[in-house]
């Protein structure tokens, strides 16, 4: 038998180790237009034959937008040398039998940015055989064994894939700080380089990303875009009355805004500034340049939601809560350029919904709505946080005074409208389909009563904490989409300083009883992850992380810790493809770039900092519309049989990166960071630069993308949520 395996070495690109690969028959992708540059060695062997082959590319630019190309124009190649391999070796009459060539059989998986010292480490590995013996730890530099433990077996039942052998490879025991790889003793699988030591302020990167969606003026692109938002609908005015409804933030990959992302987002960051102070630097001004106003960046861009908010609010008893609906999703386009049409032009007007707690849609779909309170509460909340930190920590009396008054006047509005309203959809049945409330108005509540003492907030927030209690995703298997939004309910956690002792016991103990489903959950696949996997998971994953961080601030009790690192290790590559989840983290690791998002796509300009939607449900991935691989799937051998992920532009369901889960991702990031080490990846505000050639995979129409069945007389809405 000949088996022939692929090492990639790490050149002066600094792309990394690159992972060994299966020898499929031969494929060339068309429209490889970039080469490699890290030397690629070739080996086959026998039990009589050896060969090596060298093979190298021309010297390109190293940035990492190419990484991806170049890694696939590698495969292909690779695989194109292998198969000629077989052809030569069978014509000289080496081999007397069928050869099949085989990949390694073994591979591991880690968490790519590393490990504290103090760490549960817990690494795995997964093989096409049965493995035995130990594994270990080896120094970076001098390849010499610092520790050695014995393989532990996992259960991997109704997992499927390729794999059928899982193991740890646990190494918590191991806490000297530096560089190390990963061995097996059997198998002959080595792990990517990795750290243990500090923990990266990748904080930093996430706001990058927010910037990059912002709407009105976009210091990513230096334009300024959709300055006539927009037109209202089911106002107490008339339909299509002028509503200054400018700035926010694109929610994804299209250019929709919501409020009921936006809210949260907003409220989330003041959050993660309150708790981890010193760990957010002044890089850029309040636009995005890079340029320090004296004002931590967090806080800039917590304004900027700020702002838009008090636009949506524009009278004592009015709040909007969305611009725009899937009308947007005409293909990829520039937002100064916009394409869609509402009624009024191309890159015209654009609706804006009032929030008046009733169904909604202008078209043959219909939101669910029952009162304002989840977007009234959450409001309120982000606007009382605002009005103590303007006041106290940037000294701004005037803009703490107008934020006190919002959040007064959008809690008086929640209570007097108690229920939800989702979002709007127009042509598809995809939309936020969130049907909480009570959790935002115990967030308000509890936030107005530190703003200004009043003791009836206080017994608001009582009260709502009761009748949400332990309600969370974290009890269902399934759930619609953002159902249970926000994913992580922080109002328990504010409230919890404030009340005696008996509230604390309850309030600690809904927080357990979420918690301790998705440990029981996770039970059920060999990486220890409990979520379901949902549409944006991966916003599951950090929630679950943000609550077990939270259950530790307020009662000390660290039982879940290791639960929590693992499905941290999960958004960091210890999953079944061992790619991050995070664009551009880390730096030299494997992460998502072809990502479904015009600044990616069009420009050919890489995004750090965005948390892609994530693995999902088989089931769910094949009942959504418009979705199609552009490119053969590089993850192919590793997809198990239950879940799916692809770095694929044409997946949207799994490959977009979000605002809003970036933003909920921030206190995460910030709770575990323990260096103020300054980011890597890009420049702060981004000096715009021409459009390159147009991707042949995709047919341009006026500076769009049409994507999904170009024969089919529909569009292959390419949407995130909607």
């Amino acid at each position: 038998m000949v088996v022939v395996n692929f090492v990639s070495f790490r050149g002066s690109s600094g792309f990394g180790w690159g992972m060994a690969l299966l020898c499929t028959p031969c494929r060339m992708v068309n429209g490889f237009r970039w080469f490699d540059q890290d030397l690629r060695k070739l080996y086959s062997c026998s039990s009589s034959v050896k060969a090596l082959a060298v093979v190298s590319g021309e010297l390109m630019s190293a940035l990492p937008p190419f990484k991806q190309r170049l890694n696939r124009f590698a495969a292909n190649l690779r695989a194109f040398t292998a198969c000629l391999c077989r052809f030569l070796c069978a014509c000289a009459g080496l081999l007397a039998f069928s050869v099949p060539v085989l990949a390694q059989s073994a591979f591991i998986r880690i968490n790519q940015v590393g490990y504290l010292q103090y760490d549960a480490k817990v690494a795995i590995a997964f093989s096409k055989t049965q493995l035995g013996g130990d594994f270990f730890v080896l120094d970076a530099a001098t390849k010499k064994t610092v520790y050695r433990a014995r393989l532990k077996t996992v259960q991997a039942t109704n997992w499927g894939g390729a794999f059928p052998y899982y193991y740890e490879l646990d190494f918590s025991a191991f806490k000297q700080a530096g560089k190390n790889i990963l061995q097996l003793e059997k198998g002959g699988a080595s792990s990517k380089e990795f750290t243990i030591g500090s923990y990266p302020a990748y904080q930093d990167d996430l706001l990058f990303f927010l910037r990059q969606q912002r709407c009105g003026y976009n210091p990513y692109l230096d334009m300024v875009c959709h300055t006539r938002d927009g037109r209202t609908f089911y106002a107490p005015m008339p339909d299509g009355t002028f509503l200054d409804a400018s700035g926010g933030w694109h929610d994804a990959g299209d250019q929709l805004k919501y409020l009921i992302t936006a809210s949260n987002a907003t409220a989330r960051m003041l959050l993660a500034y309150e708790l981890e102070k010193d760990k957010f630097q002044d890089k850029v001004d309040a636009l995005g340049h890079p340029r320090p106003n004296g004002i931590p960046d967090v806080l800039d861009e917590a304004k900027w939601g700020l702002d838009w908010i008090h636009k949506l609010h524009p009278a004592p008893d009015q709040l909007f809560h969305q611009v725009a609906d899937d009308r947007d999703h005409r293909g990829f386009r520039l937002p100064d350029a916009d394409t869609a049409d509402y009624g009024w032009g191309a890159n015209s007007y654009r609706p804006v919904y009032f929030a008046n707690g009733k169904p909604q849609g202008l078209g043959q779909w219909k939101s669910k709505a029952t009162g304002i309170a989840n977007l009234a509460g959450r409001s309120a909340a982000a606007m009382a946080m605002a009005y103590r930190v303007w006041k106290n920590d940037l000294k701004d009396s005037l803009f703490a005074g107008r934020c006190l008054n919002a959040a007064v006047e959008l809690y008086e509005m929640g209570k007097r409208q108690e229920g939800y309203q989702q979002g709007n959809s127009y042509g598809a049945p995809y939309r936020y389909n969130e049907d909480t409330w009570a959790d935002d108005m115990e967030w308000a509540a509890a936030e107005l009563f530190k703003a200004t003492g009043k003791r009836a907030y206080l017994a608001d927030a009582k009260r709502y904490a009761k009748i949400i209690g332990a309600t969370s995703w974290m009890q269902h298997d399934t759930a619609e989409h953002y159902q249970f939004y926000p994913f992580t309910n922080v109002a328990h956690f504010v409230l919890y300083s404030l009340a005696d002792g008996k509230t604390k016991e309850q309030l600690a103990g809904y927080y357990r009883d979420g918690i301790e489903r998705v440990i029981a959950r996770s039970q059920q696949n060999p990486f220890r992850v409990g979520v379901p996997f949902l549409w944006c998971s991966n916003n599951l994953v950090v929630a679950f992380i943000t609550q077990v961080l939270l259950y530790e601030r307020m009662t000390g009790d660290t039982r879940y810790h290791s639960a929590m690192l693992a499905h941290r290790d999960w958004l960091f590559g210890r999953n079944q493809w061992g790619t991050s989840m995070f664009s551009g983290i880390p730096e030299a690791g494997e992460f998502p770039e072809d990502v479904h998002l015009p600044t990616v796509q069009i420009l050919k300009r890489f995004v750090p900092g965005g948390l892609v939607d994530g693995p999902i449900d088989v089931q769910i991935y094949n009942n959504l519309r418009g979705l199609h691989l552009s490119q053969p799937d590089e993850f192919a051998e590793f997809q198990p049989g239950a879940i799916v992920y692809h770095d694929d532009v044409g997946d949207y369901a799994t490959n977009e990166p979000t605002m809003d889960g970036t933003a909920d991702a921030i206190l995460m990031m910030a709770f575990l960071s323990r260096t103020l080490a300054p980011s890597k990846t890009g420049d702060a505000g981004g000096q715009r630069r021409r459009p390159v050639e147009a991707d042949s995979r995709f047919l341009f129409e006026q500076g769009a993308i049409i994507r999904g069945d170009r024969t089919a007389k529909k569009i292959g809405a390419g949407v995130h949520g909607r």
